[in-house]
């Protein structure tokens, strides 16, 4: 499941108030780089605390942020 269009469009990076997208199981900021997750039932989880740095997720293969 993904994140409405909608949505994603008025989204903004709550750390730097940057550009979003989506990308597999997060939402990455296009500015700063932070990922945040889409949990289960497509709410993201926009709490900076529980982002990561992009390049992690990616190392991770993306895989379930809570995982990580």
């Amino acid at each position: 499941m993904s994140v409405p269009k909608d949505l994603l469009d008025i989204m903004a990076c709550p750390k730097c108030k940057g550009d979003v997208k989506e990308q597999c199981m997060f939402i990455t900021c296009t500015k700063c780089g932070l990922a945040y997750p889409v949990l289960d039932n497509s709410i993201p989880d926009m709490l900076i605390d529980d982002a990561v740095p992009l390049e992690r997720a990616k190392k991770a293969g993306f895989k379930h942020p809570i995982k990580i």
